[in-house]
């Protein structure tokens, strides 16, 4: 048995509900389309920002912590080069944040994360590296980048 409703109003009251909801469908695939289309330029310019802020960060924590062994620019020292194409091409960033944040044992390179007992957080690491990141374009030849103590 069906119910068969003969009033007007009824009828007239649903099919306006569903044309709002037609039209506010159309409105949120319509957004979800802009959306889609903004985002990867917004995403790009806010992961462009951050990398900037790293990288100035990480200018400030390399001139307290790292310059009196690797030198000013990263052109070695006591400790061994840093701003060199050799060094930069072979270590990915995961390595470089490793190296600073366990040291190297046996060496005067003691550890910087705070987890290991150094003074800095997992985000200095991450300047820090993002800064060393920041010479590879511009990073001299050196094969000999691992000489050090003048």
């Amino acid at each position: 048995m069906t119910y068969r409703s003969n009033d007007e109003s009824l009828e007239r009251s649903t099919d306006k509900w569903m044309i709002w909801g037609l039209v506010f469908m159309i409105v949120l695939i319509v957004g979800f389309v802009a959306y889609l289309w903004f985002e990867p330029a917004g995403r790009a310019d806010a992961l462009e920002a951050h990398e900037a802020g790293l990288t100035e960060l990480g200018t400030e924590l390399y001139e307290l912590n790292c310059a009196s062994c690797h030198g000013a620019d990263g052109e070695g020292g006591i400790g061994p080069a840093l701003n060199s194409q050799e060094f930069l091409t072979a270590a990915d960033d995961a390595q470089i944040k490793a190296l600073i944040s366990v040291g190297i044992p046996g060496s005067l390179m003691s550890p910087y994360l705070l987890d290991f007992g150094g003074p800095l957080t997992a985000e200095e690491v991450d300047g820090l590296a993002t800064y060393l990141r920041s010479w590879e374009e511009e990073a001299p030849e050196n094969p000999e980048w691992r000489a050090c103590c003048p």
